[in-house]
């Protein structure tokens, strides 16, 4: 049956979501402004990765528990808890940057909190959109929310942030942060998200253990959903590896060129904003498992061909073409997921979903600035033991060997996007697990 008081309009999710565009704009500035702080002063790719190594990790530690918080305390007061945080981290950088104490360090341990709360923050918003969107825009709001908002900042805050850096200084893009992070919590102040309803079973007593394996073990009687998680966890090792030395890949290439760098964050950026709104015009009403397998398999091939390009107008076109089709991906992945999954029971599952498709990523972010630095950068200088067979394609110059690895991983990632289609319960999950409104209660 229907659940009760089911949205009618999108008013409560535009104004969340402005928020947290504006939000994300200043946090994507910062992002970018770390990235070129850390490389003038190392030069090397392992640093910038373990960054995103530490904010990874305790989003991955999180998740074992983090949904029991979800179904159990406000939603909103968890959304604005996660700002705070991330708020008072920034400052904190701010205070150490003013006073000359700021190390790459120091950049894993925000990444860490920020990492942590952040994914607090994202899972209490992923398990509220079933209480403020109507079920026929589930695909919609997922693309605004996580590809119109993180692509379009992805298009204004390298540009903004490459050209303050040298003007206003890291100090300032800062300052422009932590004023972002205050206009999301107050758009969240003044709205009301509705709470989910307890289902009668949760009524009941249940000890701690139950509560954290319930996630799994609702996975887990559902195995097609399972599968879509072994897909996942799979394409994410190499994606957040491709993730972690993307920048210094380009950066390297382009002689530690900003603007560069800029332009083609600016371009990947675009290319999620306009898969995003093709996607909210159109939407994915049947067979959305089309937009996770092919998508995958599409997104892969733009980064071969960025990673097999050496010139910034072919960057720009892989990486225009690669996050086109990401919204595709998390939205009909999403879409799956919201429409399976009882909304009272979604932040348990949601995070386990998350533990799941994620354990693989920081291994992926683990590896990749040491292979960077240490096999495949050595092995495509002059000389080098790989430079012989594939400098022809690469080069031999700085950003050879990283490019060589960018698109090997690429190449894992297309074969199994296109992979997923020989697996019954993943290509028919749609078919095989029926929407909640037409399932029975949830059973632990």
């Amino acid at each position: 049956m229907e659940p009760e008081n089911q949205p009618t309009n999108l008013n409560k999710f535009l104004i969340i979501w402005m928020g947290q565009l504006a939000s994300v704009l200043g946090s994507e500035m910062t992002n970018f402004a770390i990235t070129l702080w850390a490389w003038e002063l190392t030069n090397q790719a392992t640093p910038l990765s373990l960054i995103i190594f530490f904010t990874h990790i305790p989003k991955v530690i999180a998740a074992s528990f983090a949904g029991l918080f979800v179904d159990r305390w406000n939603r909103k007061y968890l959304m604005m808890l996660g700002d705070t945080a991330a708020g008072f981290s920034t400052v904190a950088i701010l205070l150490l940057l003013l006073t000359n104490h700021l190390q790459i360090w120091h950049f894993y341990v925000t990444g860490a909190i920020n990492g942590f709360f952040g994914y607090v923050q994202s899972l209490a918003y992923s398990a509220s959109m079933s209480a403020i969107v109507p079920k026929q825009h589930y695909t919609r709001a997922t693309a605004m929310s996580s590809y119109i908002t993180y692509s379009g900042s992805s298009i204004i805050a390298p540009a903004l942030a490459g050209a303050l850096y040298y003007t206003i200084g890291f100090q300032g893009i800062l300052t422009i942060d932590i004023i972002t992070f205050a206009i999301a919590i107050s758009t969240l102040w003044f709205i009301a998200i509705p709470q989910p309803q307890k289902s009668q079973e949760s009524r009941h007593s249940q000890n701690i253990k139950q509560e954290l394996t319930f996630g799994f073990s609702y996975i887990l009687k559902r195995p097609s959903l399972l599968t879509i998680l072994i897909f996942l966890l799979s394409s994410n090792l190499f994606d957040t590896a491709n993730g972690a030395i993307h920048s210094p890949m380009i950066l390297a290439r382009s002689g530690d060129n900003a603007g560069v760098l800029a332009s083609v964050q600016a371009a990947i950026g675009i290319g999620g904003v306009v898969g995003a709104v093709v996607l909210s015009i159109w939407g994915i009403s049947q067979h959305r498992i089309h937009g996770l397998l092919l998508g995958t398999a599409l997104s892969f091939t733009g980064m071969m061909v960025l990673g097999l390009g050496n010139l910034p107008s072919i960057w720009m076109i892989a990486g225009f073409f690669m996050a086109f089709f990401s919204p595709f991906i998390g939205s009909s992945n999403q879409a799956i997921w919201l429409s399976k999954v009882e909304p009272n029971v979604q932040g348990r599952v949601f995070a386990t979903r998350y533990l799941i498709a994620q354990i693989t990523a920081p291994l992926g972010l683990a590896i990749a600035g040491l292979l960077a630095d240490y096999v495949f950068e050595p092995g495509m200088v002059p000389g080098g033991f790989l430079a012989g067979s594939l400098g022809s394609i690469f080069g031999t110059t700085s950003g050879s060997g990283m490019a060589l690895q960018y698109t090997l991983f690429s190449f894992c990632g297309l074969l199994i996007g296109l992979g997923g289609y020989a697996f019954p319960a993943l290509r028919d999950v749609e078919t095989i697990v029926p929407d909640c409104d037409r399932a029975t209660e949830p059973n632990p």
